[in-house]
């Protein structure tokens, strides 16, 4: 047979497939000096997302959404008081030398506009602080808790925290090193803020913050996460299989395979992100997966009697086809992360595909040539002992009907909480509390304002339209609006500007805080308001440069994604049935990750179809029956089915990660289906009844099939070690997964061939 000379040709050259294996895997490992990793959180969007798009086209209107959020808060007392006052002057002081700063909102420099005879004064709300009186202390507080633009964002409610806004204008050509510099600066600022203010706290934390975030949680699985799994898969791997040289072979096939995909993610020049740094972590337990049914069926045929070439040759023969079918199958689970919404994962699709091809190649060379090189040993086993796995296949003939209605029924009870998942991301819990900027995030929400927001350009229709009375009354009328729904916890709009302004060209007196009713009358406010502010404090992050539009925000508390899109899908009703001219979407970074999950679910459902699509076909072909092939799909179905069931009852959150899960489970867990399936059918071809061939299958199988679940679940376990969500909820999905299609190929598989696969002999006995 062609497969026996190939074997044969390979073991009697086994040091030049070595050899050339090596410098193969050399050569393509060069170009891992090309991977690079972005810092940049929008790298989780594609090109042509159209909230993405939205939110693009609101910074060019405006200004860009490059901002970092200083919380000051005294350990005692409100900070309405000379010392914290004084701190946050100071640092306002400090972060306008900030790298790239172009702004700073803060309760110091808030500038307040107040009326002096005929004539509109504007100028910052405090003013050298030390030397503050306390009857001015308690007219700065009065102006600042009566400034609907500035309160619940620069101070909170209970006056225990102020917060500083810093806002910046980022180079084209190197933004992530700008990130780096601002958020060293930042930190050091606020270091000496404290050494300075020992009794006041600063927490950092803003999109611009975030970014940092982003490369270090990267960072953090190639250097601590990466390493640790290597170690883990090859300690579970030398427990498993008790052999020193047959562990060292593995080590070197995973060595290979990762130096291998990182190497073609170089040449392809990937930039790596924290949802696709894992891509190593999955290939190398692919690896070990793959390699251990060779290795457990070489060592089996030792320990029985044969010398190592004759069970290298016997474990090639028979593992050969199941594997390159798993290799196929887990291609196309992958390859299905193409239709992805979220580019960095169609990089694991991709990469992780290229891994698990060379996987198959590495073991159908390198690994049988370094099993010959090695002084491989192993225990001899007494032909008439019993192990667990005979027993196991007698108890699973015997309650064959006991185990199909129970695990059908757990399915169906599992099934009902699949509707209780809502899908969602929340940029501000993509990482855990082993993130200082997670903790600083916390605080913020906690103690002064909801970071999440919405954002709406709302046009007037022609320049200089801003200051036209209809429209100032029906933007007016939207914010009363939104400040009315619950969980807004503040609302910033352009008409609240125009009431001050008119409040205070009539002299202060609060019956005109109102808006103006002449059109040429506001317009005359605006323009003297703005040649009183001074540089840096001009109104283009509010107004358009012709004065056709407003920049309305609406800051929220406490809302989940989907919550957030049925506020912004409400606030476009208001506007239809009242201001349908003002008509538009939400943008907003907040808004971008709210519909991210949403949008790849949809876009995942055309690949995940396919895939499975696929791979039905594939498993009806290879075992040229369409009984058997519709039986095997069972397993692969009912486990993420079950999975995101019980993810319903106990989280009902599905992330971004969480959304590709399906597609991906399904090319993985294939594999054990398909290694029990091959075994069952070889033994029926031998004249074996169903019960027969299930005992043979558990015997020859099912340890392989327990050790290479226990491999996969140990890989994907290790992604629970990072901090971003993305990588430790694919990791826990994927593990529940797992477990539940080792229960389904132990026990729904053998019980439904039982049932179905009825061409047995009359009386057969169960053979102990």
């Amino acid at each position: 047979m062609p497969l026996d000379r190939y074997i044969t040709f390979i073991l009697s050259h086994r040091w030049q497939a070595v050899m050339l294996a090596t410098l193969a895997m050399l050569a393509i490992t060069t170009g891992a000096r090309f991977v690079t990793v972005t810092n940049d959180y929008k790298a989780m969007f594609g090109e042509g997302n159209p909230q993405l798009l939205a939110l693009e086209n609101l910074e060019s209107t405006f200004s860009e959404s490059n901002a970092a959020l200083v919380a000051i808060a005294p350990r005692e007392g409100s900070v309405f008081s000379r010392q914290t006052l004084t701190a946050i002057e100071e640092f306002t002081e400090v972060a306008w030398h900030a790298p790239y700063s172009v702004r700073v909102d803060s309760l110091t420099n808030y500038f307040h506009s107040r009326a002096f005879e005929d004539d509109i004064v504007v100028e910052p709300l405090v003013g050298d602080a030390q030397s503050l009186t306390d009857a001015d202390l308690m007219q700065i507080r009065s102006v600042a808790l009566d400034a609907p633009d500035i309160t619940k964002r620069l101070i909170s409610d209970d006056e225990r925290v102020s917060g500083l806004v810093v806002n910046f204008a980022l180079p084209d050509d190197n933004p992530g090193l700008a990130w780096h510099e601002i958020a060293d600066y930042l930190e050091e600022a606020i270091d000496q803020a404290h050494a300075d203010h020992p009794h006041i706290d600063y927490y950092l934390t803003g999109d611009v913050i975030m970014h940092p975030a982003f490369a270090e949680a990267t960072e953090v699985v190639f250097a601590t996460i990466g390493p640790l799994a290597f170690l883990v898969l090859l300690a579970a791997t030398a427990l498993l299989l008790r052999s020193l040289y047959g562990t060292v072979a593995v080590a070197f096939l995973i060595i290979f395979v990762t130096n291998t995909t990182l190497g073609i993610a170089g040449w392809f020049e990937t930039q790596f992100t924290p949802a696709s740094a894992i891509v190593p972590i999955i290939v190398m337990t692919f690896a070990v997966a793959y390699s251990i049914h060779i290795m457990t069926a070489t060592l089996r045929g030792m320990s029985h009697g044969l010398n190592k070439n004759e069970a290298i040759t016997e474990a090639i023969r028979k593992n050969a086809y199941p594997v390159f079918l798993t290799t196929v199958t887990t291609m196309i689970g992958f390859l299905s992360l193409n239709t992805s919404e979220s580019p960095p994962f169609r990089v694991v699709g991709n990469l992780v595909a290229a891994g698990s091809l060379f996987t198959f190649i590495y073991a159908m060379t390198f690994l049988p040539a370094m099993l010959s090189i090695v002084p491989l040993r192993a225990r001899a086993i007494p032909a008439e002992r019993v192990g667990f796995f005979d027993h196991l296949g007698v108890f699973v003939v015997t309650y064959r009907k006991f185990l199909l209605w129970s695990l059908l029924l757990l399915t169906v009870v599992l099934i009902t909480g699949i509707p209780r998942n809502e899908p969602g991301d929340n940029w501000m819990k993509y990482f855990d509390e082993s993130y200082e900027f997670r903790i600083n995030t916390d605080f913020v929400l906690e103690n002064l304002t909801g970071l999440d927001s919405l954002e709406y350009s709302l046009e007037a229709g022609y320049e200089g339209g801003i200051t036209n009375p209809e429209y100032l009354r029906s933007v007016d009328a939207f914010a009363e609006w939104f400040r009315a729904q619950p969980n807004v916890s503040y609302v910033q709009a352009f008409p609240d500007i125009m009431k001050r302004l008119n409040k205070n060209m009539h002299g202060d007196d609060p019956v005109y805080y109102r808006l103006p009713d002449d059109q040429e009358l506001a317009a005359q406010y605006l323009l003297l308001y703005e040649l009183s502010l001074p540089f840096g404090r001009d109104l283009n992050d509010r107004i358009d440069i012709s004065k056709s539009a407003t920049r309305m925000t609406i800051a929220l508390r406490g809302l989940s994604s989907m919550e957030q899109r049925k506020l912004d899908a409400r606030a476009q009703g208001w506007l239809r049935a009242n201001a349908p001219d003002l008509v538009t979407e939400a943008s907003g970074l907040t808004m971008v990750f709210a519909h991210l999950s949403e949008r790849n679910i949809n876009s995942m459902l055309s690949g995940t179809l396919i895939a499975m699509t696929l791979i039905s076909f594939i498993l009806i072909w290879v075992f040229r029956s369409i009984r058997i092939g519709l039986i095997s799909l069972v397993p692969n179905f009912i486990p993420a089915a079950m999975s995101f069931g019980l993810w319903g009852y106990l989280v009902g959150h599905v992330s971004l990660a969480a959304s590709v899960v399906t597609a991906v489970a399904f090319g993985v867990i294939v594999d054990d289906t398909i290694h029990f399936l091959t075994r069952y059918r070889q033994a029926r071809s031998e004249g074996l009844s169903a019960p027969e061939a299930v005992q043979s299958t558990f015997r020859k199988v099912g340890r392989a099939l327990w050790t290479t679940t226990g491999i996969l679940s140990a890989g994907f376990l290790m992604f629970t070690l990072s901090g971003f969500e993305s990588s430790w909820v694919l990791g826990i999905l994927m593990t529940i997964t797992i477990s539940f299609a080792l229960l389904a190929d132990f026990f729904l598989l053998p019980a439904l061939l039982m049932a179905i696969d009825r061409k047995t002999r009359r009386g057969e006995k169960i053979r102990a």
